[in-house]
């Protein structure tokens, strides 16, 4: 479970970065699997999600919020959650 304690605050500065992403162009089961995919279909959406995010303008804000706040589901600043998770140790 997310600590709630870890989030920023509702400052609209802090989540204004979220407008100018890509992934707001491409629908969300790209950069969040369904419950059970494994294998080569979960390494092919990563894949696809990745791209969208290398081309992403805001690709290291999306990427530092993530890591900031250990978001733990899909694929942010290009990075998934086993990748994040391994920053975290």
């Amino acid at each position: 479970m997310v600590e709630i304690a870890r989030q920023p605050g509702p400052i609209a500065e802090l989540w204004e970065w979220q407008y100018q992403g890509l992934c707001r162009t491409v629908s969300p089961e790209v950069f969040f699997h369904p419950e059970g995919e494994r294998g080569p279909a979960r390494r092919r959406r990563d894949e696809r999600a990745k791209q969208v995010c290398l081309r992403c303008p805001v690709l290291d804000q999306c990427r530092q919020h993530a890591l900031a706040t250990r978001e733990p589901y899909g694929v942010w600043g290009a990075m998934t959650e086993d990748e994040r998770q391994r920053q975290y140790v």
